[in-house]
C-alpha cells in the first residue's frame, strides 16, 4: 500500500463519471425514444440506446479457430492477476492453457540485478483437458463485462465455458458446463521453473541458480503449489474446483510473502471465501465496476478497426493497471517468455500510461504513486557522491524501483555523465516525472505538485547542475551521456539537454504555484538563459552534439522536445520545418524501426496538425506490428505500444498542452464524423463534442477546478457561448482561433454556431466500412 506519504487524489479529480443523465444526453428537452420509434426514425432511436454498449459489443474480440501463442488469444486481468489462453504448445488438439502470472511475484536478490535476482517469476498454468480431441470453439471476450464465454467443440461433445479474472477478489474463476460426453474433462495444473525469464534469452550471471521446484499438496480440499524462494518467502497457488450440477467451476488465486511465508494461508483463504460463491454471484460485482470503469469517457470515429482498437486497449489498461499496483513491467500482468521480466523506465513505462489521461482513467495511475512511495530508492540509484541532493531511476528496476547490481547483464545503472562504464542513461527519472506532471495538469491537484513532483524533480535536476559546465561560447554543456537505445555517448545529449530544460522551466513554474523561495531558482533560469542549444545538423535534430542521426533507429529519445515535452512545437515556420525533417529523416531509416516508432510519429505528425499522415503511421503500426488480439511483441510481449497508439489516437482528437484545448486538431478527412464525451484535458476540463459531416457542430466543457480556460474550438464563423442553464457567457478572442472563458469550479461552457441548436445527444458514429474483428474471426 502506499506510504503516507504518497498523494492520494482526492474523489473529485480521481472518479469522474459520465454525465449526470447516465451518460447518454447532455441537456433535457430532446425527443424520447417512445417519440422517435414512434415518427418510426430508427436512427433516432438507435443513437438513444445505450453508447457504451453499442461500442464495446462492437468492439468484442472473437475466435473461431484456436489461438496457439499469448499474441493471439484471450487475455484477461486486474493489474495483479493476469491470465492469456491459449492452445497447449504441442498439444494443440488435446489441452487448452490458461496461464496464471501475478504483478507482485518476484525473485529478492539485489545482488543478482533487476533482470535475474529482482526479475518478474513464472507461477505457471492451468490445462483444461477435454475427453475428446478439440475440433471446433466459438469464442467471445467481451469488454463491458471483462469475461470470456463461448463453447470448446471436441469429438466427444462440447464445453460451454465462462472465465474472469475477479476485479476485487483477484480470483481466476472458469465454469465448464460439459456435454454427456465431455463431462470427464480435467483441470491440471503445472507449476513453472522460478527463474528469471531472460534466462533463456541471456547467460546466467555467476553463481545465479533458480529457485527450487514448488511443492504441490492438498490442504483441507483446496489444493496449492507453494514456491519458496531462495532468498526467503514464497508465492503460491492455489485451487479448488466446485461441482454445482452439470456445471463445474475452477477458482484459483496467487499470493506472494517476502520474506515471511504467509502467502499459502492468505491464498488458501481467498480460494476458500470466492468458491462458497456461484460464478453468476461472483460475476455480478466484478461486471458492476468495469461497467463503470467505461462510463468515465467515450470514443467513436468513423473507422471500425481503430474505434475497436481503442476500446479494446482500455480494456487491456485496466487488467494491466491499477493505482496500488505495480507499476507495468513491460509484458503487463502477462508474463511470458521475455529478455525484459522487469519494468523498463527509458520509454516504456512512459508510455503505458499516457492514455489514462485522456480517457479519464486517473485511478489506474500506479505510476505517480510508486515514485512517491519508493522515492528512498532513488537516491541509492546514483553514485555515492550524489546521493545527498540527487535522485536517478535506471533502465531497470522491480516495482519497489530498485536495480540491483548494475551491469548490462543484469541490470542498467543511471551512470556518471562524461563516464562509462557504467553508460551514463541519467534522463530517465526527468522523463517520469513529466508523467507525474501530467497527472498534475489533468487534475490539477496541487498535493501532486507538493509532495511529488516538486521534491522529486528537484532531486532529478539536481544530479544534472552537478555536471553542467560552462565551455568557450559562455553557454551550459553537459558531458557526454546516452540517448536511448541508439548506441554510443554524445557530449550535450539531446536526450538529456531537452529534459534538462523541461525541468528547470517546470521547476521554476511549480515554485511559483506552490509560493515556494526555492534557494535554486536562480540556478535554474541560469541554466534556461545559457544552455548549449538543441543539437541540429541538415536532417534536423542529431542524437548529441557529437553524434548525427545516421542509422536506424526504433526510439525517439532525440525527440522529445517536440513530443511528449511540446518544447519545440512549429510555433515558427523554422521551428516547423526542423519537426519535418527531423520526423521524415528518423523515419526514413528502415530497418530498427519498431512499432511504437509509429506511435510516435503519428503524435508528432498531429502535432503538426497533419492528421492524414497520422493516420498513415497508425495504418503502418496496425498492419505490421499488432497482433491479433492487439498485443504487441519484440522477442516477447512488449506492452507500451498499443497503449501509446490510444495515445496518438487521443492526440489527433484532442491536444491541450500550452494551456490551449484544441479540439479535433488533427483529424483525417475520411473522418467526417466523431464523438468525444468526458475527455480530459489539461486544466482539469471535461471536454465533450461533436463533429458531423465534417464540421464541428458543438463543444461542451465542464471546470473541474476552475482553472483558465482557452479553447480553440473549430467552429467556422460567429457562435454562442452558453453556460449549462442555457444563458449568454461572455467570452474573448485568445488568438489563433481561440476564445477564453471565465469558468470556475463546476460551470460549464456549450459553444455552437451562432443559431444553431444542435442535437447533444452522446452516440457512436457510423463506420465508413466494415472491418473484421480483432481476434482470430475467420476459420
Amino acid at each position: 500500500m502506499p506510504s503516507p506519504s504518497a498523494p492520494d487524489p482526492s474523489r473529485r479529480t480521481v472518479l469522474a463519471t459520465g454525465s449526470a443523465l447516465g451518460g447518454v444526453l447532455l441537456t433535457s428537452g430532446l425527443p424520447t425514444q417512445a417519440a422517435a420509434a414512434e415518427a418510426g426514425q430508427a436512427e433516432a432511436a438507435a443513437a438513444l440506446a445505450d453508447p457504451w454498449h453499442t461500442v464495446l459489443d462492437d468492439a468484442d474480440l472473437v475466435w473461431r479457430r484456436m489461438p496457439t501463442t499469448w499474441y493471439e488469444g484471450p487475455f484477461l486481468g486486474n493489474g495483479y492477476l493476469g491470465s492469456g489462453i491459449y492452445a497447449e504448445p504441442g498439444a494443440t488438439s488435446t489441452a487448452v492453457r490458461f496461464n496464471i502470472q501475478h504483478s507482485e511475484v518476484q525473485d529478492h536478490r539485489p545482488e543478482f540485478g533487476s533482470l535475474f535476482g529482482l526479475a518478474r517469476l513464472p507461477i505457471g498454468y492451468f490445462t483444461l483437458e477435454p475427453v475428446g480431441a478439440i475440433t471446433g470453439l466459438d469464442w467471445r471476450l467481451s469488454l463491458r463485462d471483462a469475461e470470456l464465454t463461448g463453447t470448446l467443440t471436441t469429438e466427444r461433445g462440447t464445453l460451454s465455458l465462462r472465465a474472469l479474472v475477479h476485479n476485487d477478489r483477484s480470483v481466476l474463476a472458469v465454469e465448464v458446463t460439459p456435454s454427456e460426453g465431455e463431462q470427464g474433462f480435467r483441470w491440471v495444473f503445472h507449476p513453472a521453473d522460478a527463474i528469471s525469464p531472460r534466462a533463456a534469452f541471456r547467460p546466467l550471471p555467476d553463481g545465479y541458480q533458480g529457485n527450487p521446484p514448488a511443492e504441490v499438496a492438498d490442504h483441507d480440499g483446496v489444493s496449492a503449489a507453494v514456491q519458496p524462494l531462495l532468498a526467503g518467502g514464497q508465492h503460491v497457488t492455489a485451487w479448488r474446483e466446485r461441482t454445482r450440477g452439470r456445471t463445474r467451476t475452477l477458482y484459483a488465486h496467487v499470493a506472494h510473502s517476502f520474506p515471511r511465508t504467509t502467502a499459502l494461508g492468505r491464498a488458501l483463504t481467498a480460494v476458500r471465501a470466492a468458491d462458497r460463491l456461484p460464478y453468476a454471484a461472483l460475476a455480478v460485482p466484478h461486471r458492476a465496476w468495469w461497467h463503470a470503469y467505461y462510463r468515465k469517457s467515450f470514443l467513436s470515429v468513423p473507422d471500425a478497426r481503430i474505434q475497436r482498437f481503442y476500446w479494446i486497449q482500455l480494456y487491456k489498461t485496466a487488467s494491466a493497471a491499477r493505482r496500488d499496483a505495480p507499476v507495468m513491467a513491460t509484458c503487463g500482468p502477462w508474463l511470458e517468455p521475455t529478455p525484459w521480466p522487469n519494468t523498463w523506465w527509458n520509454l516504456n513505462a512512459q508510455l503505458e500510461y499516457w492514455l489514462i489521461h485522456g480517457s479519464n482513467h486517473l485511478e489506474l495511475d500506479a505510476l505517480t504513486r510508486a515514485l512517491s512511495e519508493f522515492r528512498n530508492n532513488l537516491a541509492k540509484e546514483v553514485p555515492t557522491p550524489y546521493r545527498v541532493d540527487s535522485l536517478g531511476i535506471p533502465r531497470t528496476t522491480d516495482p519497489q524501483l530498485v536495480n540491483g547490481a548494475a551491469s548490462a547483464l543484469m541490470g542498467y545503472g543511471v551512470g556518471i555523465p562524461g563516464q562509462d562504464p557504467p553508460t551514463p542513461e541519467v534522463g530517465n527519472l526527468t522523463w517520469a516525472l513529466h508523467n507525474v506532471w501530467l497527472s498534475y495538469r489533468h487534475t490539477m491537484d496541487q498535493r501532486i505538485l507538493r509532495e511529488v513532483l516538486f521534491p522529486l524533480l528537484r532531486g532529478a535536476i539536481n544530479y544534472y547542475l552537478h555536471f553542467l559546465e560552462p565551455g568557450p561560447d559562455g553557454r551550459l554543456h553537459l558531458p557526454a551521456t546516452f540517448s536511448p537505445e541508439y548506441g554510443g555517448n554524445s557530449r550535450d545529449c539531446n536526450y538529456d539537454l531537452m529534459l534538462l530544460t523541461w525541468g528547470c522551466r517546470t521547476l521554476l513554474e511549480t515554485a511559483e504555484l506552490l509560493g515556494v523561495d526555492d534557494s535554486l531558482a536562480p540556478r535554474w533560469r541560469e541554466v534556461l538563459m545559457k544552455r548549449a542549444p538543441y543539437p541540429t545538423d541538415a536532417n534536423g535534430f542529431m542524437i548529441g552534439a557529437d553524434l548525427p542521426f545516421a542509422k536506424s533507429h526504433r526510439h525517439y529519445s532525440h525527440l522529445l522536445a517536440v513530443y511528449p515535452l511540446y518544447e519545440v512545437t512549429g510555433a515558427t515556420p523554422d521551428e516547423r520545418a526542423l519537426i519535418e525533417t527531423s520526423l521524415a529523416h528518423w523515419v526514413g531509416f528502415e530497418g530498427a524501426l519498431q512499432g511504437y516508432t509509429f506511435t510516435g510519429a503519428a503524435s508528432m505528425s498531429a502535432l503538426l496538425g497533419k492528421g492524414e499522415d497520422a493516420l498513415r503511421y497508425l495504418g503502418e503500426l496496425m498492419t505490421r506490428f499488432i497482433q491479433p488480439n492487439t498485443m504487441y511483441k519484440e522477442s516477447g510481449p512488449v506492452i507500451e505500444t498499443p497503449l501509446s497508439a490510444a495515445q496518438s489516437l487521443h492526440d489527433m482528437v484532442c491536444q491541450s498542452w500550452g494551456g490551449v484545448i484544441r479540439v479535433f486538431p488533427a483529424l483525417p478527412a475520411a473522418w467526417s464524423d466523431l464523438m468525444v464525451h468526458q475527455f480530459r484535458t489539461q486544466g482539469a476540463f471535461l471536454l465533450s463534442a461533436r463533429r458531423q459531416g465534417g464540421t464541428t457542430r458543438w463543444v461542451r466543457l465542464v471546470s473541474e477546478a476552475g482553472a483558465p480556460c482557452v479553447v480553440r474550438h473549430g467552429i467556422a464563423g460567429p457562435i454562442d457561448v452558453r453556460d449549462g442553464r442555457g444563458r449568454p457567457l461572455r467570452y474573448s478572442a485568445a488568438g489563433d482561433g481561440a476564445i477564453r472563458i471565465s469558468l470556475r469550479e463546476g460551470d460549464s461552457a456549450l459553444i455552437t454556431a451562432k443559431g444553431d441548436r444542435p442535437d447533444l445527444t452522446v452516440t457512436p458514429v457510423r463506420p465508413n466500412e466494415d472491418a473484421p474483428r480483432w481476434g482470430l474471426p475467420a476459420i
